[in-house]
């Protein structure tokens, strides 16, 4: 898992490959509505990002459903992406489905399975990632292809690709520090409960956070958005103590209120907890930072584990699930 890790990177580089040779059919002489992309887990997660990385910039509404279906009002002027890895995962095989009924316009992206097979079979197009790999390292490919896709459909600005490549430069211009951050956070985690909490439109970036200490950690956590925890949260830390620590990924981007928000948050906890943590992101934009934080995360996840003695590639209660389910 470190070398995909330290590979993030040159991967964006690779995805970005991959995008310039995709040739779609799907916009021609097509008008869309909205737009809905299914994916669960590390394929979720791409979705996530995109969506809110343009919600702001996108003329029409770009929905993440992760569950068996598609909202009720995909028709045949909503374009549904669905994004699996593996290609075989089987909420978003049946929401893909549902949406063909609904016919509404679908490509997939996959490194094969039955998603692809199902997209051969009714002539939708289709985008193939390299195999072979746990979803969640495949970050990088999956995100780039779906915004390939919304500049192609012409819901984003064409050249929103062009931002992804800066982001290899300040990763890897910042590896020092993206490790010193991760071995620093890992040490803050290790041992204790934790919490992560980002500006409400950095959600996704506490989303990675609590998948990866999820599953390469093998560690219990949350996460939560300021300023929705202001409301309710906040009042839940009468309760905290010392095993508690808490993460705060802090944008240069967030509004001024959010910033001020932010600070009165760790006062309040601070008086709980002696574990608040502060990671600044660094960036030109909001997308470079978000990928600055991500790649903290990763690495994060993976000195924790070598903490506690885990594999972090491990994930056999997942495949016992799925296992059992195809049994069902």
């Amino acid at each position: 898992m470190d070398k995909l890790v330290a590979q993030f990177p040159k991967q964006i580089a690779d995805a970005i490959e991959i995008a310039s040779r995709s040739d779609f059919s799907f916009y021609k002489n097509k008008a869309f509505q909205n737009v809905v992309i299914c994916g669960m887990g590390g394929s979720g997660i791409g979705g996530k990002m995109v969506s809110q990385l343009f919600e702001n910039q996108a003329s029409l509404p770009i929905i993440l459903t992760q569950s068996y279906e598609v909202p009720g009002f995909v028709n045949e002027h909503t374009l549904v992406i669905g994004s699996s890895y593996s290609g075989n995962t089987e909420e978003t095989l049946a929401a893909v489905e549902m949406a063909k009924q609904k016919g509404a316009t679908i490509v997939g992206v996959s490194s094969g399975g039955d998603l692809a097979q199902f997209c051969k079979d009714n002539h939708y197009d289709f985008v193939k990632l390299p195999g072979g790999n746990p979803p969640r390292s495949m970050l990088a490919f999956s995100a780039v292809q779906l915004i390939n896709i919304l500049s192609k459909a012409r819901i984003i600005d064409a050249n929103a690709i062009d931002t992804f490549a800066k982001c290899r430069h300040l990763l890897n211009e910042e590896l020092i520090s993206i490790k010193d951050e991760a071995k620093k956070l890992a040490k803050h985690l290790y041992g204790k409960q934790c919490i992560f909490y980002a500006d409400s439109d950095l959600e996704f970036v506490a989303i990675r956070a609590r998948q990866q200490i999820n599953e390469n950690s093998k560690r219990l956590c949350w996460h939560h958005v300021i300023p929705e925890m202001n409301h309710n949260e906040l009042v839940g830390w009468a309760g905290g103590d010392n095993a508690f620590a808490a993460v705060f990924f802090v944008s240069q981007f967030m509004s001024d209120r959010n910033k001020k928000r932010t600070e009165l948050s760790q006062e309040i906890i601070g008086k709980k907890t002696k574990h608040v943590l502060s990671i600044h992101g660094k960036g030109k934009s909001i997308i470079e930072e978000s990928f600055y934080f991500i790649h903290i995360i990763d690495w994060a996840s993976l000195f924790l584990a070598d903490q506690m003695d885990i594999d972090p590639v491990e994930v056999r209660v997942i495949d016992y699930l799925k296992s059992t389910l195809d049994k069902a």
